[in-house]
């Protein structure tokens, strides 16, 4: 039973080291990441129609990115499934409002998980290095999928760890959804929810 056991544990165990050492050479701070051409801003909820203090978080990170030169194009990427939920357009309305230029920010309106979000990335919008900015428990997932669906990925969290009880829920979530990123990004290479036509709206934000 005990050998059962253990193999049990290392089975279980396999798809949250493949994120950890995946991504772990190209986890980064905002100091020293790499530059890249985009910042992809994964969506992470609404309260009452504005970014959740962990989306804001994001955000925050994703324009501190940007005024340090570090990436020149912003494409947030978030759920808008339905008429009354709109992520994108919340998260371009608090760039924007905290100084970030209208021009250099793109919308992804069907990035409904992250998987769908790298995916998209790459296939519609044609990126093909971008910096991925997300939590900082959420980031080897979000580096290891991004780099699985054909990115030249980076990644830069967000520090949570002042709302303690939530990050480390946060943490221990991971574990868990790990088996379904190596599910869909190796297993299935599942398409994303929504594909559609090229969309050119990065190609056209770095023109300027």
């Amino acid at each position: 039973m005990l050998l059962v056991a253990v193999l049990l544990a290392a089975v279980g165990s396999t798809p949250w080291v493949w994120v950890l050492t995946s991504s772990a050479a190209h986890r980064y701070t905002a100091e020293d990441v790499p530059q890249a051409p985009v910042a992809l801003v994964l969506g992470a909820g609404l309260r009452d129609g504005r970014p959740t203090p962990f989306l804001a978080g994001r955000l925050d990170v994703a324009a501190d990115l940007y005024r340090r030169g570090k990436v020149k194009v912003l494409l947030v990427s978030g759920d808008n499934s339905r008429q009354d939920y709109d992520e994108p357009s919340a998260m371009r309305a608090y760039l924007v409002g905290h100084g970030v230029p209208d021009r250099v920010i793109v919308a992804d309106y069907a990035g409904l998980d992250t998987w769908d979000s790298c995916t998209r990335a790459r296939r519609i919008f044609g990126v093909e290095r971008a910096t991925v900015v997300t939590q900082e428990f959420h980031l080897p997932r979000a580096v290891a999928l991004c780099r699985e669906a054909g990115l030249e990925a980076f990644g830069v969290g967000h520090d949570t760890w002042q709302w303690t009880t939530t990050t480390a829920y946060g943490y221990a979530r991971e574990a868990f959804a790990s088996g379904k990123a190596m599910w869909d990004s190796l297993v299935v290479r599942r398409d994303p929810t929504f594909l559609g036509p090229l969309e050119s709206g990065v190609t056209r934000a770095l023109e300027y």
